[in-house]
């Protein structure tokens, strides 16, 4: 499994050298555009709103809008002193909260903790701790040039960090529109809904739930594979490494194999079509006179 952070984890006196590994995966299926005519992919460009010219990745800087129109602009250098000077810092659990007292809604990502070198008493530690008192650890932590509220917990028999959102992150409930303030319901409907709820509930098991349109979608994709209802793109674009290149050279003999017979063919007709046209030249000139003569 790939590590995408490497330092420690400490609570009051005990440090533990750990590495975080991305704990889920987005399968989403990805589509391209492509232009409907030819079906060539769709290229985007970086294009400037006033000089309305292509801008390269040297000339971009970062910068934060305070107010519309108006921007301070971030030096990169800055930028990554920044970054670099917070993420020296070890993770430090700040408290020990019970994790009914989170609301899901404060969830973002997950990531499986596992002990680095000379870590492992430690984490055994940290594990039997938060299973035993029945909490979790509320940290803070800098991944990607961001400062995470997160939450250090036991899931199976590992660590795991759920990263989660500080609270000015999460919309006012209020601010929601058309949200009735009185419940307008009587009590036979209330007693069925609670009758059907009951009726329904169940053991959560998520391997029993699957993505519907995920697997119709790929379904749809193989069959109209397998039926050759696919397209070509027209042209492509030069590729910059040997392997593309290579491929597109082999390709493009492959696509002339088919004609290769038709254009010699062609080739030789041509030939023949210019051979008469050479001798056959000065009679015509000659014809006009001998009418003149017969006048």
């Amino acid at each position: 499994m790939h590590t995408m952070w490497k330092g420690s984890i400490s609570f009051g006196l005990v440090n533990i050298p750990i590495k975080l590994h991305t704990a889920t995966e987005d399968k989403d299926i990805k589509l391209r555009t492509l232009h409907n005519k030819c079906h060539a992919p769709i290229k985007y460009e970086k294009i400037c709103t006033v000089c309305e010219e292509e801008v390269k990745p040297e000339d971009i800087v970062k910068a934060y809008e305070y107010t519309k129109g108006k921007f301070v602009v971030l030096d990169n250098e800055e930028l990554e002193k920044l970054r670099k000077e917070n993420e020296e810092k070890a993770v430090e659990i700040i408290d020990f909260v019970k994790i009914e007292e989170i609301d899901p809604i404060y969830f973002d990502r997950t990531y499986y903790m596992s002990p680095n070198e000379g870590g492992s008493k430690a984490y055994s530690l940290l594990r039997k701790a938060l299973q035993e008192s029945q909490k979790v650890g509320l940290a803070k932590i800098i991944i990607r040039s961001k400062e995470q509220l997160a939450v250090i917990r036991v899931y199976e028999n590992t660590l795991v960090m759920e990263t989660i959102h500080y609270p000015d992150e999460v919309r006012k409930s209020g601010d929601v529109p058309n949200v009735p303030e009185e419940n307008k319901v009587t009590d036979r409907e209330l007693e069925t809904a609670i009758l059907l709820i009951d009726q329904l509930t169940t053991k959560f098991e998520p391997e029993k739930y699957t993505d519907e349109y995920r697997t119709a979608l790929l379904e749809l994709i193989e069959s109209k594979r397998t039926g050759q209802e696919t397209v070509t793109t027209a042209t492509t674009e030069v590729a910059s490494n040997v392997t593309d290149l290579m491929a597109a050279l082999q390709a493009s003999i492959d696509r002339t194999k088919p004609n290769k017979t038709a254009a010699a063919a062609l080739k030789a007709s041509k030939t023949e079509i210019n051979k008469p046209k050479k001798t056959a030249a000065p009679p015509r000139k000659k014809a006009p006179s001998k009418v003149k003569k017969e006048a």
